[in-house]
């Protein structure tokens, strides 16, 4: 590893000279830099001409977003001399927008993409900048800020075609519990799953009212959230159908193993939540509940799966208002062990500079301005002592959310600047240390590789016509799994293996061509 970071920094290195020996414009002796730059070749003193940024990120426009934008135009007037134009796009809006806006060839200057969205068709279909000159020329501290696995591995085609956002390599896990019904039925704090099981049939017993379990989504499953802390075998998705287990990887191997004719360990996993459905610790109405959380915070379940080492304070005080007297806990399997979690460090969120952009290099300019500490801090969390306020180099407390809320995943996360909250619980605090750390994780042997679906698209759609009407019912315990995988091979069983073939031969030509 040390070599690699060596090898990676000598690159940087060496980017940084080519850079610094631009040519000159034949007559005057300027160098050659970004639009509206002029300057002496011997490091003078330079001028930007005012640009304005158009920038489209998700979500809503937060009510103190322009006391922000003019602190931070404030401090890049006499450097990069920006301003910033951002366009808020609801979340429901995204795809489409995003998409009819890059089609119609409006000047944007950055936009959000990923690989959930769009990010893998707007590439291919030419819409995205290639950053890798760019960046080494005027992102420096962009580069920096996030670790060589990082850019490795988030590439597309070799090149970095958008800047990944991101701050850890895996999320985090947990389940919340109430911690005040555990107490009161004399159950020590939960160490294993063994012991997260026998509370909730404790529950079903002796706390009439409560539901055991429940899950924090219908998709997000309870086999899902097991599989993730599968330390024997390290059960995982695959490149070809998003988050079903029904084509699955395990042992990091390279292998694509298919549940119709590979049952194990999911089978088993299976086949107990079908049970703890029948038993009754599983909400009844787990497939038709829009609003995952409102059981549990309104005091109704013991036991509910999150994707987090911790509690929001939001939810925490919504449960307080909602249960006087109770008490929420996390109980997670994690193992923080250097080496134990595998990952391909692909991130979920991407900032890209669009084709169309008359300000690349500014673009580029104000990422690197944004992933600066204090800029950081700003972007991220909007004013100190007024929204937010500094707690050491790393954490912060919040002041006033309402006017601000962090949403930095969405425009300049990295996982060096990302202040934790103060108040959150140090043992989770070094659980997510450990998740931003890219050298506490094995990499997986499929780390970098991206699979082309277009030799089955039609598999592919016929099998998430079947997906759609078993999947979540089966992988939560609703229905049996012995009958339910019989429907999924008479139905799909012929599309899937022909999915599983397609992803295997890709993901053998690209073992066979890193392996030379």
């Amino acid at each position: 590893m040390k070599r690699l970071l060596s090898i990676a920094l000598v690159f940087l290195i060496a980017l940084v000279t080519i850079a610094g020996c631009s040519g000159k414009n034949e007559g005057e002796g300027k160098t050659s830099g970004p639009s509206g730059q002029t300057g002496d070749g011997a490091g003078g003193d330079t001028k930007l001409e005012e640009v304005t940024l158009k920038i489209m990120i998700p979500g809503d426009r937060p009510p103190d977003m322009d006391l922000v934008i003019a602190e931070a135009e404030k401090r890049m007037k006499d450097t990069i001399n920006v301003k910033l134009d951002l366009v808020f796009v609801p979340w429901s809006d995204l795809a489409q927008k995003t998409q009819v806006t890059l089609a119609s060839g409006e000047n944007i200057d950055l936009i959000f993409d990923a690989p959930w969205l769009h990010i893998n068709q707007m590439i291919a279909s030419g819409f995205y900048e290639p950053l890798d000159d760019l960046l080494a020329q005027y992102g420096q501290t962009v580069l920096e800020k996030r670790p060589p696995q990082m850019w490795d591995y988030n590439k597309y085609g070799g090149k970095i075609m958008a800047v990944p956002l991101g701050v850890s390599y895996m999320s985090g896990n947990s389940y919340m519990v109430r911690k005040d019904i555990r107490e009161k039925l004399g159950v020590p704090p939960i160490k294993t799953y063994e012991e997260l099981i026998d509370f909730a049939y404790k529950v079903k017993e002796q706390e009439k009212g409560i539901i055991p379990m429940t899950a924090g989504s219908a998709t997000y499953s309870f086999v899902a959230h097991h599989a993730l802390n599968d330390y024997e075998t390290h059960v995982r998705p695959t490149h070809a159908l998003g988050n079903s287990l029904m084509l699955y990887y395990k042992n990091n191997d390279g292998k694509v193993y298919n549940l119709l004719e590979d049952r194990e360990p999911i089978g088993t996993w299976l086949a107990n939540t079908h049970k703890w459905f029948k038993d009754g610790l599983i909400f009844k109405d787990i497939l038709t509940t829009k609003d995952f959380h409102q059981p549990i915070s309104a005091g109704k379940v013991a036991i509910v799966t999150n994707g987090a080492f911790g509690i929001g304070d939001s939810f925490k005080n919504t449960f307080k208002n909602n249960v006087p007297g109770g008490e929420l806990e996390t109980v997670t399997f994690f193992d923080s062990t250097k080496g134990a979690n595998i990952t391909n460090f692909k991130q979920w969120n991407f900032l890209a500079v669009p084709k169309v952009s008359k300000n690349k290099e500014r673009a580029i300019m104000f990422l690197n301005w944004a992933n600066e500490k204090e800029n950081y801090d700003l972007l991220s969390y909007g004013i100190e002592g007024k929204h937010w306020e500094a707690v050491g180099g790393d954490k912060m407390k919040f002041l006033d959310t309402s006017g601000y809320p962090g949403f930095g995943y969405v425009w300049v996360w990295n996982p060096v600047d990302e202040r934790s909250d103060v108040n959150s619980d140090p043992a989770n605090d070094e659980k997510e240390a450990v998740l931003r750390d890219a050298d506490m994780f094995t990499t997986d042997i499929l780390a970098g590789f991206e699979f082309d679906s277009t030799p089955v698209q039609n598999e592919v759609s016929q099998y998430n016509t079947v997906d759609g009407q078993y999947y979540n019912a089966l992988f939560n315990g609703v229905i049996d799994p012995d009958e339910t995988l019989k429907k999924f091979e008479a139905e799909a069983g012929p599309a899937l293996k022909k999915i599983q073939q397609e992803l295997q031969q890709q993901i053998d030509e690209f073992l066979a061509a890193k392996a030379k």
